[in-house]
């Protein structure tokens, strides 16, 4: 089997184009929730907190010399890490939330009863036949 075909039957298969579509979307949404995050949600707590920008909060372990070019700044900027970790938060929350909504639909598809399959052909003769041998003869 050659390299091509057999690589044209991996991509066909369905579970790799479906993984391929959430790979998209999840990178969209991740565009979503950053934007969301940093420009919905944390100005109104940086605001309640004095003017706070939480994307610039950060611990200097080594100021920048001013008398070089270099950029010589050695920080821990823990805001941004607030900021990945709301991120974060809001896309467990979501992923969560999808997760149940598929489980919920999958308990409801399973409880549903399921109809009894119609008799074949052979079995509604039968049924005939022995509904008339039980009448009893007049």
């Amino acid at each position: 089997m050659s390299i091509v075909k057999e690589f044209r039957e991996f991509i066909a298969r369905g579970n790799v184009i479906d993984l391929a579509v959430g790979v998209i979307i999840g990178a969209a949404f991740n565009s979503i929730v950053k934007s969301l995050v940093d420009q919905v949600i944390m100005p109104p707590i940086g605001l309640a907190m004095g003017g706070l920008d939480f994307s610039k909060l950060q611990w200097v372990l080594k100021p920048e010399d001013p008398a070089t070019e270099a950029v010589e700044l050695v920080a821990i900027q823990y805001g941004a890490f607030i900021n990945t970790v709301i991120q974060f938060l809001i896309v467990a929350m979501v992923v969560f939330l999808l997760v149940k909504l598929v489980n919920q639909v999958r308990r409801a598809d399973a409880a549903a009863p399921e109809a009894p399959p119609a008799p074949t052909p052979q079995e509604k003769l039968l049924t005939e036949i022995r509904d008339l041998l039980a009448k009893p003869k007049a």
